[in-house]
């Protein structure tokens, strides 16, 4: 048997009622419950007819109340499209699709593309409401555009002084404010030079990179100098961090562990190389943890969850990874039973040797459990008094295995 939709979602724009379709009006007016923001409640207000219920915070906090209406009319008002960046997918996670139907308006990414002229599909799209501005870092690339989305009036300083801090000031910020409605403006200015201070609350930002901001873009490749990052010495260098995150195989939205995590480098590059990925570092030593943390905020992927503790008693309890990365502990006995039966089915488990004794665990789990071994010698070009001459570093043996 078919269910009804009964539950109605209506996205709404700074222009009011007048910017809704025929049926988008109805679903309003015929709601016995119509839920949304003070601003969208403002906005619908001669459409209602009934009971309105304003966003609670969190606004998760009023899904039940909406579930308890069924098969009441319910009506819940969002800002142009409910399924990008609204609480569309959220409420489908709770109700059936099926009883729902969705009146989407204009985005405001949309609205952005239509004064600027931008095609959207090469448009760089950002949420910095309620997450850390560092993630637009890894898209400030040579000649991107970019649309952030904003969470008030606050946020257009705190992007422009966090473009300034990385060397980005000559790129061009165009304020948004009120998009679509009879308040709308559009301010321009570079980021070195930003000084509004009457933004209003309800915003977003474009920003313009140029060419020559090359300089400062982080290299969207595998295996970056290790200049990137602070480190006390303790790090995967650069060419052997390439060959690391080639063996580890990522797929979008999988989990990295990262075991005796040092200076962060090879979680980082396993976020950047996609915003759906993830990654949990552990590291024993609490100055090394912190440095981790920061090189990650740096390079923009302040989402790298940094656990201090000695592996494998700090693994219990966490979500199972899809690729696990031992660059320290190895030797542990312990470990590489502890971190296997966790790893998932079709996970990949490497682990890089500098030692003869961490070696020697290598070659009995590459017995035992199959796999690759793999040597890996670095040679670079160094003054040998007044001549040039090749310096080898410490040759790495790299075990990697799939489950």
């Amino acid at each position: 048997m078919s269910v009804l939709p009964w539950l109605s979602l209506v996205g709404i724009n700074e222009n009011g009622v007048d910017g809704l379709s025929a049926q988008a009006r109805q679903r309003i007016s015929e709601a016995a419950l119509v839920v949304g923001g003070k601003r969208h409640l403002a906005l619908a207000r001669s459409l209602i007819r009934s009971e309105t219920l304003d966003w609670p915070s969190p606004p998760h906090a009023a899904i039940a109340a909406i579930k308890a209406r069924s098969p009441a009319k319910v009506c819940v008002l969002c800002t142009g499209d409910p399924f990008h960046y609204g609480m569309g997918a959220v409420l489908a996670r709770h109700i059936p699709i099926e009883e729902m139907e969705t009146f989407s308006a204009p985005s405001v990414f949309s609205l952005v593309a239509a004064r600027l002229g931008w095609a959207l599909q090469n448009t760089v799209i950002v949420g910095v409401n309620g997450r850390p501005v560092e993630r637009l870092i890894p898209h400030l690339q040579p000649n991107a555009n970019i649309i952030a989305l904003c969470a008030d009036e606050t946020t257009p300083d705190i992007v422009a002084g966090l473009l300034k801090r990385h060397g980005f000031g000559m790129c061009q910020m165009i304020v948004m404010e009120n998009l679509g409605g009879p308040n709308e403006r559009i301010r321009r200015t570079t980021a070195g030079e930003f000084a509004f201070d009457d933004i209003s609350r309800l915003n977003c930002i474009a920003i313009q990179v140029p060419d020559e901001a090359k300089l400062h873009s982080t290299p969207v490749t595998s295996g970056l100098a290790d200049s990137w990052f602070d480190h006390d010495g303790q790090m995967t260098k650069r060419e052997v961090r390439a060959v690391t995150l080639s063996a580890l195989a990522m797929h979008r939205g999988e989990l990295l562990w990262d075991i005796g995590l040092g200076s962060g480098s090879v979680a980082i590059e396993w976020l950047l190389r996609d915003p759906s990925n993830r990654a949990i570092g552990f590291e024993k030593h609490p100055e090394r943890a912190a440095r981790a943390a920061a090189n990650a905020k740096k390079l923009g992927v302040p989402q790298l969850v940094v656990m201090e503790g000695e592996a494998p008693s700090v693994l219990e309890g966490l979500d199972a990874p899809d690729a696990v990365f031992i660059g320290g502990g190895a030797t542990h006995p312990d470990m590489l039973e502890a971190v296997w039966q966790v790893l998932k089915p079709q996970g990949r488990l490497v682990i890089n040797a500098v030692t003869l004794e961490t070696e020697s665990v290598l070659m009995a789990a590459y017995k035992k459990y199959g796999g690759v071994m793999t040597r890996i010698a670095i040679e670079r070009a160094d003054p040998v008094g007044t001549m040039t001459g090749w310096r080898p570093a410490m040759t790495v043996t790299q075990w990697s295995v799939t489950k």
